[in-house]
C-alpha cells in the first residue's frame, strides 16, 4: 500500500486539532532524506514559523549510566501533573558499524509516554555529531508549533563533540553521578562551561554522602567556570529520579533562568544566535555534500586517501590538494 502523504495544510490542521499522529508523521517527514520530502520539509517549516518560539527549550545531557531517561520521566510526570504539556526528543546512539539504533527511550519512559499531556519521540543520532539527531532542530520547532509548553532534548551523552545541543536550547542541564573524584578531572571543561545547572542524580540511600561530596566539588568547579549565560551563576543540585526528590527545585531554577533571560532582554538575541548557528550548520553540511559530489574531487579522492594512509603526504597537504581540485575549472 502506498503511503499516504499529508499536505502542509493537513499537517497544520492536525496540529490545531491536537493530533499526536500528525506530529509523529511530520517529524518523520523532516527526518526523511528523500528529495521530494526535503522540499515539503522546507515548505512546512516556513508555514509553521509563526507558531514557534513559545516553548521552554531544555537540553539534558550526562555521563553514561547517570539515569537520564529516569530523570526525564520523573521531571516530565511532575510537569504534566502541574498542568504543563511536554515533548521529549530522545536521541538514541546509532551503531557506527551497522547504522542501527535501539530506539529504546520510549520504553524506558513508559509512564510518561502514556500520559495525554506528553509526547516522546526517539530518533537515531545516525552520523550526526553533537549528541543530537540530524534533524533535532526541525523536530523541536514542530513540537513548539504543536503547542507544547516544554521541549526537552535528551542527548546521547557527554563527550568532546556532544555540545551542539547547547546551541539550540535555552537551558542546558548536565546530570552527574555521586562520587565526583577522578570523574571530575576527566570531564571536559567545555561541558561545565555550557551548563546552566549541574544535577547530581541518584542522591539517595547509601549514595547520599557521596552525592553531597560531588555536589560540593561541582559547585566549586562551576564557581571558577565562565558562565554559559551572562549574569547567571550555574549551581550544583542534588536530585533523585528514583525517589522523585529535587525535581521542584530543578524546575524552579529553570523558571528563574528563563526570567533572567527575559528581564535582561537576552531571550530574543539567544534565539537569533540559535538560528545563526543552525544556518552555519546547514551550510557546512551542504558544502560538504557538494564537495564530495564534485567530479574533480571524486577523481582525485581515492589516490589522495591512499597517499595520506601510506604517509607519502600529510593530511593537510591532501586536504589542500582536494580543495584545489574543487576550485579547478570544469574540463
Amino acid at each position: 500500500m502506498a503511503r499516504q502523504v499529508l499536505t502542509v495544510s493537513e499537517i497544520i490542521q492536525g496540529f490545531a486539532a491536537g493530533d499526536r499522529g500528525t506530529l509523529a508523521r511530520a517529524i518523520t517527514l523532516v527526518e526523511s532524506s528523500r528529495p521530494e520530502d526535503i522540499q515539503r520539509r522546507e515548505e512546512l517549516l516556513t508555514a509553521i514559523a509563526h507558531l514557534t518560539g513559545k516553548s521552554k527549550r531544555i537540553g539534558i545531557s550526562g555521563v553514561p549510566g547517570v539515569g537520564k531517561s529516569t530523570f526525564i520521566e520523573a521531571l516530565g510526570l511532575w510537569l504534566t501533573e502541574s498542568g504543563k504539556s511536554i515533548a521529549v526528543l530522545a536521541v538514541d546512539p546509532s551503531s557506527t558499524i551497522s547504522g542501527g539504533s535501539i530506539l529504546g527511550d520510549k520504553a524506558r519512559m513508559n509512564a510518561l509516554a502514556q500520559h495525554p499531556n506528553a509526547f516522546i519521540r526517539p530518533s537515531p543520532s545516525a552520523s550526526s555529531l553533537g549528541g543530537i539527531a540530524t534533524r533535532t532542530r526541525e523536530s523541536l520547532l514542530l513540537c513548539e508549533a504543536f503547542g507544547f509548553d516544554v521541549v526537552l532534548v535528551e542527548t546521547v551523552g557527554v563527550g568532546q563533540s556532544e555540545t551542539m545541543v547547547a546551541e539550540m536550547v535555552d537551558f542546558f542541564l548536565v546530570l552527574m553521578l555521586p562520587g565526583a573524584g577522578d570523574e571530575l578531572q576527566g570531564i571536559k571543561r567545555g561541558i561545565l562551561e555550557l551548563a546552566d545547572l549541574v544535577c547530581v542524580n541518584k542522591a539517595d540511600g547509601k549514595n547520599l554522602p557521596l552525592a553531597r561530596e560531588a555536589q560540593s566539588e561541582y559547585g566549586a568547579a562551576l564557581h571558577y567556570t565562565r558562565p554559559h549565560t551572562e549574569g547567571w551563576h550555574a549551581q550544583a543540585f542534588l536530585v533523585s529520579a528514583l525517589k522523585k526528590t529535587g525535581l521542584v527545585e530543578v524546575w524552579q531554577e529553570i523558571e528563574k533562568h528563563h526570567s533572567h533571560l527575559c528581564n535582561n532582554k537576552a531571550l530574543i538575541p539567544l534565539r537569533k544566535k540559535q538560528l545563526r548557528g543552525w544556518l552555519w550548520q546547514e551550510l557546512k553540511a551542504l558544502l560538504l555534500e557538494d564537495f564530495k559530489a564534485h567530479a574533480h574531487v571524486q577523481a582525485a579522492l581515492t589516490a589522495i586517501e591512499e597517499e595520506v594512509q601510506n604517509g607519502t603526504i600529510s593530511p593537510a597537504t591532501g586536504a589542500q590538494t582536494l580543495i584545489k581540485a574543487f576550485h579547478s575549472p570544469p574540463s
